[in-house]
């Protein structure tokens, strides 16, 4: 009844796996304790093998109790009436979920070293872990994995609770399960050996398998790091493939009288990088700034996102709409890219939220401004004021059509312009750009303009 460790485990698993068919499989390794049980399924199987990162979103009061979890690529599964009943606000949940995010990036770099991650779309995922006790892990990582694209999805474990695996089974196309015990305290009590898996061994078993894979992946496998279909679903809790940055940390920029917070990334050979601009300090917590950066950066374009008030100075609500403050930060965060060795001398963009494209253009209009092109998203360029017509980099503003009163004032400012500008209206869209398809359309408008006037040199001229 006993396995002498996981890699027996996954032995035992992998001869009652060899006797089905899969069709496009792709094997992921729950972390940490599942990898070398996946790792011994893999081999047997002779498929790719990954690892599927998951995190839980907890209530906010009780971070133990589970509202949701998100994966990688931006996916976010929640329990909306859970949400509803425990009055979790919209900004609770952003809250909680930007700094799950910020772990799960952190060990999706630590665990893969640079390598991008599999792509799931159109293939049959199976999700290996060391056992199931409660499950809740297991049901995330399938929500996700049928989020990322997977046709089917089977969860496969050497051992595992009854009421677990009867649950699992509705959510899953198949459970394999070894053995399931009528009495079952924890999956450790199954194993002669159950030590804890060290991370260096996880990563040690996805690089030797990688380099095992290495000329024997298909073409239809096509890895999360190639360029995004047209269509690709883009943003808030909706599939994204993740980008695996070669660069990829948090920074701080000194002012005289503040230290501003932010979040580099930086893809291999960039061939621009966008500033994003928010008036409150919350631009690189933000759910839809990070799901637009990881489309910029899926096009070989770095982002940094920038608090451009720390906590303290957020609290006095003007400071939100203290337009040359923010400009000025702006424009020390530009000279500080430009400082950077991974940055030093690509073009430049902001990308401007709120009253942070009002800041974005008051910055793009200083004399010694090197930015080529802005975009805004739901913005207020109009707070810019009389320095409008002095801006010279192209210009795009996204505005949802069902936001009349920032239409107006996008209208009005953009008759102010006096360089190449462009109104996008999305149809349908929301201030927040919260509906379905919003965001996706917004962010994939703004990766098209940065890549047209990144690879053009500027001219200032008329509107387009």
């Amino acid at each position: 009844m006993f396995f002498r460790d996981r890699y027996d485990a996954g032995r035992q698993l992998a001869a009652e796996l060899q006797k089905r068919e899969f069709e496009d499989a792709v094997v992921l390794g729950l972390p940490r304790g599942g990898v070398p049980v996946a790792a011994k399924v893999a081999d047997a199987l002779e498929v790719p093998l990954d690892v599927l990162l998951v995190r839980k979103l907890g209530l906010p009061a009780h971070r133990e109790f589970a509202i949701g979890a998100i994966g990688e690529g931006g996916v976010r599964v929640v329990d909306l009436a859970m949400c509803e009943s425990y009055r979790v606000s919209s900004a609770e949940l952003a809250q909680v979920d930007a700094e799950e995010r910020i772990e799960l990036k952190r060990r999706s770099q630590l665990y893969r070293k640079g390598l991008p991650p599999i792509s799931l779309d159109g293939h049959t995922a199976i999700l290996v872990d060391d056992g199931v006790a409660t499950g809740s892990t297991a049901l995330a990582a399938s929500q996700v994995a049928r989020k990322l694209g997977a046709k089917k999805v089977i969860l496969a474990v050497p051992v595992g609770s009854a009421s677990a695996v009867e649950e699992l089974r509705q959510h899953v196309d198949e459970v394999i399960c070894l053995r399931v015990p009528e009495r079952f305290r924890a999956v450790g009590q199954w194993y002669v050996d159950f030590s804890e898996t060290p991370d260096e061994q996880v990563i040690e078993l996805l690089q030797r398998h990688r380099k095992l894979m290495t000329g024997t992946r298909t073409s239809s496998q096509r890895v999360a790091s190639e360029p995004l279909p047209a269509g690709s679903g883009l943003g808030l809790g909706v599939e994204l493939p993740v980008w695996m940055s070669q660069i990829d940390r948090e920074i701080e920029i000194r002012d005289d009288s503040a230290v501003l917070a932010g979040h580099l990334s930086v893809p291999e050979r960039p061939i621009g990088v966008v500033l994003f601009a928010h008036g409150s300090g919350s631009s690189r917590h933000s759910p839809r700034n990070q799901a637009v950066a990881a489309v910029l950066n899926q096009a070989r374009i770095a982002t940094l996102l920038l608090d451009l008030l720390t906590p303290e100075e957020e609290r006095e609500r003007a400071n939100v709409f203290d337009i040359p403050l923010l400009g000025r930060r702006l424009l020390l965060a530009s000279d500080w890219l430009e400082q950077q060795p991974e940055t030093a001398g690509v073009s430049l963009g902001y990308f401007g939220a709120s009253t942070g494209a009002g800041a974005a253009l008051w910055a793009a209009a200083d004399p010694a401004s090197r930015v080529r092109a802005v975009v805004s998203r739901g913005g207020r360029p109009d707070l810019a004021g009389s320095r409008l017509s002095d801006v010279r980099a192209s210009t795009l503003m996204i505005v949802g059509s069902h936001d009349p009163h920032v239409l107006q004032l996008n209208g009005a400012a953009a008759e102010r312009l006096r360089c190449e500008y462009e109104c996008a209206v999305v149809p349908g869209a929301g201030h927040l750009f919260e509906e379905p398809g919003a965001l996706e359309t917004a962010a994939g408008l703004a990766r098209d303009w940065f890549l047209e006037h990144f690879s053009e040199v500027l001219v200032p001229g008329g509107n387009r």
